[in-house]
């Protein structure tokens, strides 16, 4: 007692003592104002079950955050101490899936919602790769540690639906308040148990617009090389979230700030250190945003076909230069680049071919005469080809007036298009009237809807 009555006398302060992580903070609905509305019908509907059955189930991780942030969720998932057999049991449509992980999908129409078992601190035993990365780990426990399990303070936070509390083993909340994006744990060993943790603390920190604690942030540079030793379907699944958050631009900014752009797309900052291709992604990535912010669709592969497109034009010049063909060329540079990117980046055969499409139209918009812009019109990836011409002339890559000529081709009636098509005929070009002198065999290619050769 004296002792403590001669710190107050000289203002100094109790050392703080260290929480009990086994036991959570507990907030009620007035201290954490959770709008209960924002909450999907479906999520209330799985964690009820679940806790009529006996379990314990709540709302969790990113959900959570972004429901105390007051926005709301675009995907919840459940947290419960039933297995997932016992999860399976519940529900009529519901699949374990996953190797290193087992979770439970349970679907409602198209509505998906991933219930995952308490997951225990089991991290010590289980299957590891020489980096120290987990390979595999079903080991399953009580919440505080499945709250010890996870990545970062703001996404360890469980909400019961049913009594609408809070539960914060971390300070979850007054990280959310400071706006700090802080790792659980020992920042070295978590990065090494699971790598792409390191993508994730950019993603967060982009889209959410928080500050990376110092000790979170400062072995990432180091370890940014683990990355490769991540398969690469992983890998691919975090870059499309990345790149389809709404922040777009700002993760990848946030990439290169720290160092971790390499080996995903190794070729970005000679793309962003050139006036043209910098312009021509920032319009990219800003549109892609744009479109997610307004609630619209947007295509991965017009994406992807869009970051790596100034490697295909590098490639593409280099093939002409050797005296190959320009349509030929292209094909080559497009092999190149997607057998060098689906190796790092598993880019699915989808993205793939969509992309592929997008590239091989942009030639074909420069050939305006005869029948052609009309079998262009009917491409079934012609939208995505046009929004890419545009880019590239709004970037300057190319004249302004071919995507304003294109603008007018398909939003003009019948009489307006053959205008416009003569008229692109009788203006003196790069000379376009050897076109009719082509061989029955390419006449036949371009009815048949192939690509045209020249």
């Amino acid at each position: 007692m004296i002792k403590k009555f001669i710190r107050k006398i000289l203002g100094v302060k109790d050392k703080p003592t260290a929480r009990d992580l086994t036991q959570p903070v507990i907030l009620g609905q007035a201290d954490h104002g959770i709008d209960p509305k924002l909450l999907s019908s479906n999520a209330i509907r799985v964690t009820s079950s679940l806790q009529e059955a006996g379990f314990q189930a709540f709302v969790v991780g990113g959900a959570v955050r972004d429901l105390l942030l007051g926005v709301k969720p675009k995907d919840f998932d459940i947290a419960t101490n039933a297995t997932p057999e016992q999860v399976k049991r519940l529900f009529r449509r519901a699949f374990i899936i996953g190797k290193r992980f087992q979770i439970v999908h349970v679907m409602f129409g198209q509505d998906l919602l991933e219930v995952t078992t308490f997951r225990g601190a089991g991290e010590i035993n289980a299957p590891k790769d020489e980096h120290g990365r987990v390979l595999r780990d079903n080991t399953f426990g009580p919440q505080h540690e499945d709250a010890m399990r996870r990545d970062f303070t703001i996404n360890a936070m469980y909400y019961d639906p049913a009594t609408q509390q809070v539960l914060d083993y971390h300070g979850g909340i007054a990280d959310i308040r400071d706006k700090t994006l802080r790792i659980i744990g020992q920042p070295e060993a978590r990065y090494r148990e699971d790598p792409v943790r390191l993508l994730r603390v950019v993603r967060f920190a982009a889209k959410l617009q928080f500050t990376i604690e110092p000790g979170t942030r400062e072995p990432i540079h180091v370890m940014a090389p683990l990355i490769n030793n991540v398969p690469a379907p992983r890998v691919f699944d975090e870059m499309l979230k990345l790149l389809m958050s709404g922040h777009a631009l700002a993760c990848l900014q946030q990439l290169r700030k720290e160092g971790l752009h390499h080996g995903l797309l190794p070729l970005l900052d000679v793309v962003l250190e050139q006036p043209i291709g910098m312009k021509f992604v920032t319009l990219a990535l800003e549109s892609t945003d744009d479109r997610i912010k307004a609630g619209k669709g947007v295509s991965p592969g017009f994406l992807f076909a869009s970051l790596l497109w100034h490697q295909v034009v590098e490639k593409w010049t280099a093939y002409r230069a050797a005296g190959e063909a320009p349509i030929p060329a292209l094909h080559l540079a497009a092999d190149d680049v997607l057998d060098s990117q689906t190796e790092k980046l598993a880019l699915q055969r989808k993205i793939g071919s969509d992309m592929r499409d997008i590239w091989s139209m942009q030639p074909r918009f420069e050939r305006r005469n005869g029948k052609t812009p009309y079998k262009l019109l009917e491409h079934p990836r012609f939208r995505a080809g046009y929004d890419f011409l545009l880019l590239r002339c709004q970037s300057g890559e190319i004249e302004m007036e071919l995507g304003e000529w294109w603008t007018a081709f398909y939003e003009g009636d019948i009489s307006e298009r053959e205008h416009l098509v003569e008229t692109a005929h009788a203006a003196p070009g790069p000379k376009r009237k050897r076109a009719p002198r082509r061989s029955p065999r390419n006449k036949q290619s371009e009815t048949s809807g192939s690509t045209i050769e020249e």
